[in-house]
């Protein structure tokens, strides 16, 4: 605890004060779940603030070295439960890569699209949420009203809301239903149209621009020291996406634009978020095309029953909407893993807080964590 000596007044005595901790959660409104931040104060400014994680971890990994291939997939896309689909596709490409199997073309493509489907799931959550912690409810009712839309396609060819369970090693549990693409395609375009609806709400806001420009500035140099990666990374200036940097599935035939800002504060952030919107809606039209001029075909690979990866080890990653996920599989030649070490996005962006934090006022704290686009379950895992 530091002790501070202030003077009150001319010749006045002086007055011994503490700075004051304050735990903001683990249960608050404004921490999107169990985080917990331990904050030092001296009056209404932040002097230290040490996120505190824990409070959810269900033992993720150690539960995927005593499940299958095929049941690690039900598990693995519950640590981010907005982005169900694109948590999958880190374990099954990393099997594939194991086992030397390369899924068919209809699969590859498919994927593309519903993990970009997927990504327009999750920003939509955070446009609408991060304007509702900053007192402006009505872009919350808009923002849902858009996934709603892409969430009937998605529950259509899964069966599922939010844990879609549609990848397997080796493809996609079942083939595109009959007439699918063409009600993903107007799905897409009425959400393209509505988008300047949200963004005129929000971006035109005054009171919005004044709670989160020059707020939370994020440099180039923390981003590198911690990890941070996504969308909030990009905000920073950092140009780097793993879709078309190191492309996977269909991204080496998309045009993948990258949206970066240079401000590196809540603003920008938003804005990059925005506007990666908009790019997955393109690459989902894009896919949707491609789709409709291949073959018919087979969706996955025919594999044995008890499937078991060969030893050896290899790191796969995706580029999730939040930032980049890493899945370090090691095998011992059995049909579960040896190990598979999971690095989730959220880990890294929440711990660069205790950076972020010092210096701003508890009211600027609010807007700052909204901004950080984190998943209380990716962090715990």
């Amino acid at each position: 605890m530091t002790e501070r000596v202030v003077g009150i007044g001319a010749g006045a005595k002086e007055l011994a004060t503490e700075d004051m901790i304050l735990n903001i959660g683990p249960q608050h409104p404004s921490t999107h779940g169990v985080l917990r931040l331990r904050l030092t104060l001296d009056g209404e400014r932040i002097a230290t603030a040490e996120p505190i994680i824990g409070y959810m971890h269900r033992g993720a990994e150690k539960l995927f070295e005593v499940r299958d291939y095929r049941q690690i997939i039900m598990l693995a896309n519950r640590h981010d439960w907005l982005s169900g689909f694109a948590n999958e596709l880190g374990v099954v490409i990393a099997a594939e890569r194991m086992l030397g199997i390369e899924p068919p073309v209809r699969a590859v493509w498919a994927r593309t699209l519903l993990a970009e489907l997927n990504r327009v799931l999750s920003h939509l959550m955070f446009l609408g949420s991060y304007p509702l912690e900053l007192g402006a409810i009505t872009p919350l009712f808009y923002a849902f009203n858009e996934r709603e839309r892409i969430q009937g396609v998605m529950e259509e060819i899964s069966g599922g809301r939010m844990h879609y369970m549609f990848n397997r090693v080796g493809g996609l549990k079942e083939d595109l239903p009959l007439g699918w693409l063409d009600r993903v395609s107007e799905a897409v375009t009425e959400t393209r149209r509505r988008v300047p609806d949200i963004e005129d709400l929000i971006l035109g806001n005054e009171i919005f621009r004044a709670r989160t420009k020059g707020v939370g500035v994020l440099g180039r140099e923390q981003i590198m020291q911690y990890g941070v990666s996504g969308p909030i990374a990009r905000a920073s200036g950092v140009d780097f996406d793993l879709r078309r940097d190191q492309p996977y599935l269909a991204y080496p035939e998309l045009p993948v634009k990258v949206v970066t800002r240079t401000a590196g504060d809540c603003h920008a952030r938003f804005e990059v978020l925005l506007d990666q919107l908009k790019v997955s809606l393109d690459l989902a039209d894009a896919c949707v095309e491609r789709l409709r001029s291949l073959p018919p075909g087979p969706i996955n690979q025919r594999l044995p029953k008890v499937l078991k990866v060969p030893e050896g080890h290899t790191y796969a990653w995706t580029e999730n909407p939040l930032g980049i996920n890493g899945y370090y599989l090691v095998s011992k030649g059995d049909k579960t893993p040896w190990r598979l070490k999971l690095r989730s996005a959220s880990f890294n962006n929440i711990q660069v807080l205790r950076e972020m934090l010092p210096g701003h006022v508890v009211a600027d704290m609010v807007a700052i964590l909204g901004s950080m686009f984190f998943v209380v379950g990716d962090i715990d895992k």
